[in-house]
């Protein structure tokens, strides 16, 4: 009894400091983002800033009229993409978990396949730009997320078969119900927990995802997405911090921008989104994570 207590001791100080290894850094990162830009460039990071500031903010919200577009694009973006892309994997795990499924084995081999390879950056751009004609659209940032993670695939499939008795599915079928009710009014009900885990999983790649708008966006710039358009602030900073001495007004124009201040209000604007959403689904994101991965 004593050992097993102080087992428990023991890994409660262990995810104590796990825990505050996460949180530190990021009450740090906000602490600086509302910090003085001088007082951080002379003093460093501090928890106890000796001057506090709103410029890095302000700086973001009224050096571009389109931050508050950009946010809503990024809304839109990942609302969509979650909902299609969930729909899309929670399907296809429902089905890969079925016995009778025929051609399963091969189906699920194509899935696994693209765990291990891709076509490469090049073949994907040629294919979505020339054949599919997305360059300059929305729709350039929507569907190469809806091409599943093959990940979030087998983790649906593995819950379905672990964590949806068969005996339930089979008095369904007994009762009538088709294979489409048994799912919706059934399965799905039970899958909760994976289906808000995975649905985690695809908005945070959606709301992050800033690689299809750099690769897809050349011209449409009205589209950009927040991770876009602070990206594109950033680079305009570091271009006007290399080139100060060669451009004309470049120093003027650099000493009014808090170059400091601002990347930290930048990640602050970025992550702030899925901070608050994350607390709503905690309980079943662990669940869903603990039961869907117990066996493939």
């Amino acid at each position: 009894m004593k050992q097993e207590k102080r087992f428990q001791i023991f890994g409660h100080i262990v995810m104590i400091i796990v825990t505050l290894c996460a949180i530190i850094p990021l009450v740090l990162l906000v602490i600086s983002s509302f910090t003085d830009n001088d007082v951080l460039v002379r003093n460093g990071y501090s928890f106890t800033p000796e001057k506090w500031s709103l410029e890095a903010y302000k700086y973001i919200f009224t050096s571009s009229d389109s931050v508050v577009h950009a946010y809503m694009i990024s809304v839109l973006l990942t609302l969509l993409g979650t909902t299609c892309g969930l729909t899309i994997t929670t399907l296809l795990g429902y089905a890969l978990s079925k016995q009778f499924l025929p051609g399963k084995n091969l189906i699920t081999f194509l899935v696994f396949f693209t765990m291990l390879f891709n076509g490469g950056l090049v073949p994907t751009y040629i294919n979505y730009t020339n054949t599919f004609g997305l360059k300059n659209t929305f729709l350039a940032l929507l569907v190469p997320g809806l091409m599943m993670n093959a990940f979030n695939v087998l983790l649906m499939k593995s819950y379905f078969v672990t964590g949806v008795p068969n005996e339930i599915l089979e008095a369904a079928y007994i009762d009538g119900a088709t294979e489409f009710q048994t799912f919706i009014r059934i399965a799905l009900p039970l899958a909760k927990p994976i289906v808000a885990t995975i649905g985690l999983f695809i908005g945070i790649a959606y709301w992050n995802d800033w690689m299809n708008g750099y690769i897809y966006l050349t011209k449409r710039t009205d589209l950009y997405s927040i991770q876009n358009l602070l990206n594109r602030m950033i680079q305009n900073i570091q271009f006007l911090t290399q080139n100060s001495g060669n451009i004309a007004n470049a120093s003027q124009g650099l000493a009014s921008i808090p170059s400091v201040a601002v990347r930290m209000a930048m990640a602050v604007v970025g992550v702030l989104p899925i901070i608050i959403v994350y607390p709503f689904i905690q309980n079943n994101f662990v669940k869903g994570i603990t039961l869907g991965g117990v066996k493939g």
